[in-house]
């Protein structure tokens, strides 16, 4: 009985689909690298490319130009940040405020200089439009319990208060700019959230 040939194809094609995949890796966190720490301006292709172990060709023939690039590595990027805060617990207040707090912590002040190119840079603003969406519905949902039983403008109202206290600009007023330590600081925003539609503050416990 002739014995069976293994699927020796079958195996190079899963080891190069792995390792395309493993370069596309390399290419947008190391885009992202380059993106979220310097102006656009003087981000350089071969830089990335060096940094990924390929070549310019490579890049250009994988993604496309820098504005694509851009795009693919905030999208790779925002994937990953997307999953650790939508874990965050409906109405749990400490819990969602630390995991967005560390988010900041961690990428903070990329997002504040991706937000400084906007007004200048088309699909810099597209990308940030994008992620004040996403913090909108990421506010409203995790913070419903704050929302239940408004209506019109008083949800809307309280829904914009809870937006604002969870910005990145009230992460970098607190932590970078009053240097506010972390805890107190994430204790802050958490009764920012608490707080009536009055403006009454109601500390935690």
């Amino acid at each position: 009985m002739p014995t069976k040939k293994p699927p020796t194809r079958s195996y190079r094609m899963n080891a190069r689909a792995d390792a395309a995949a493993a370069t596309g890796e390399r290419l947008l966190a190391a885009a992202w690298e380059h993106f979220g720490s310097r102006p656009f301006e003087e981000v350089r292709l071969q830089d990335i490319a060096s940094d990924a172990g390929v070549t310019v060709q490579t890049l250009y023939l994988r993604i496309g130009n820098k504005d694509a690039l851009l795009t693919e590595a905030y999208k790779w990027w925002g994937k990953r940040e997307i999953a650790a805060r939508d874990a965050a617990q409906v109405g749990d207040v400490p819990g969602a405020v630390g995991i967005l707090f560390a988010h900041y912590e961690a990428h903070g002040l990329a997002i504040l200089r991706m937000l400084s190119q906007e007004d200048r840079l088309p699909a810099v603003r597209h990308l940030m439009d994008a992620g004040r969406d996403y913090h909108r519905r990421w506010a409203e949902g995790t913070f419903e319990p704050f929302l239940h039983g408004l209506r019109g403008r008083r949800r809307e109202r309280r829904l914009i208060g809870i937006i604002a206290a969870t910005d990145v600009l009230v992460w970098k007023l607190l932590r970078v700019d009053m240097g506010v330590e972390r805890t107190e600081a994430e204790q802050i925003v958490a009764d920012m959230i608490r707080a009536s539609d009055t403006g009454t503050v109601t500390p935690a416990p």
